[in-house]
């Protein structure tokens, strides 16, 4: 269980919560989640972010201590996305509840694991095994 906890982690720190039902977003919401959504999914637009970013330099580290290979990151990063989609569409884009997401899953994982798609909860459950499994 130790592994799905990590992961379930980083995807806090990198893009809690999870729908509790579609909404349209507006214009602003759904440009800047297509931007999001270029940086999480490009390593070269991250490492550009990243580089302007001492926060996220570090959460950069944690997930490469926690993947232990550039494929998985790289894959980590693209549930990451998938959540924080799932969290855009979810809220409206609206950034006050998307805030009140992520501080519900740090205190709930598990409440917050059961918020998310069946897909998304199954992608993160293969994740967590291939992390685990690339760690023995």
């Amino acid at each position: 269980m130790g592994p799905r906890v990590a992961a379930l982690a980083l995807l806090l720190l990198l893009a809690p919560g999870a729908p509790l039902g579609a909404q349209a977003l507006d214009p602003a919401s759904a440009d800047a989640l297509a931007t999001a959504m270029k940086i999480l999914l490009d390593p070269g637009l991250r490492a550009g972010a990243i580089t302007g970013s001492p926060q996220a330099g570090a959460a950069d580290q944690n997930v490469r201590a926690l993947t232990g290979s550039d494929a998985l990151t790289q894959e980590l990063y693209a549930l990451a996305a998938q959540v924080f989609s799932e969290l855009a569409q979810g809220t409206g884009g609206d950034a006050t509840k998307m805030g009140q997401a992520l501080e519900r899953g740090t205190s709930d994982p598990a409440g917050f694991a059961a918020m998310l798609s069946p897909q998304t909860l199954e992608r993160l459950r293969q994740l967590a095994a291939k992390i685990s499994d690339q760690r023995r």
